[in-house]
C-alpha cells in the first residue's frame, strides 16, 4: 500500500487519473487500502473478514447505492 504516505492533494490527482483510465479506457484497477479517504471515493468495494485462523468472509459493498 503506497497510498498511506501521500497528501490529501497527491491522492486526489492519483484517485483522478484512476477514475479517467475506467471512464476513458474502461479499465478496472483494484486497490488494496487502509485510507479512509480512498474508501469513500471507491463506490464497489470487496470488504474481507477474518473469521477465524482457517476462515475469512468476502462480502461485496456498493457504497453509493447505484448498483
Amino acid at each position: 500500500e503506497g497510498f498511506g504516505t501521500l497528501d490529501s492533494d497527491y491522492l486526489n490527482t492519483v484517485m483522478e487519473a484512476l477514475e479517467k483510465l475506467h471512464q476513458i479506457g474502461g479499465k478496472k484497477v483494484g486497490i488494496i487500502s487502509h485510507v479512509e479517504a480512498l474508501r469513500e471515493r471507491i463506490a464497489t468495494q470487496i470488504h474481507v473478514e477474518r473469521v477465524n485462523h482457517t476462515l475469512s468472509r468476502v462480502e461485496v459493498v456498493n457504497t453509493m447505492g447505484n448498483m
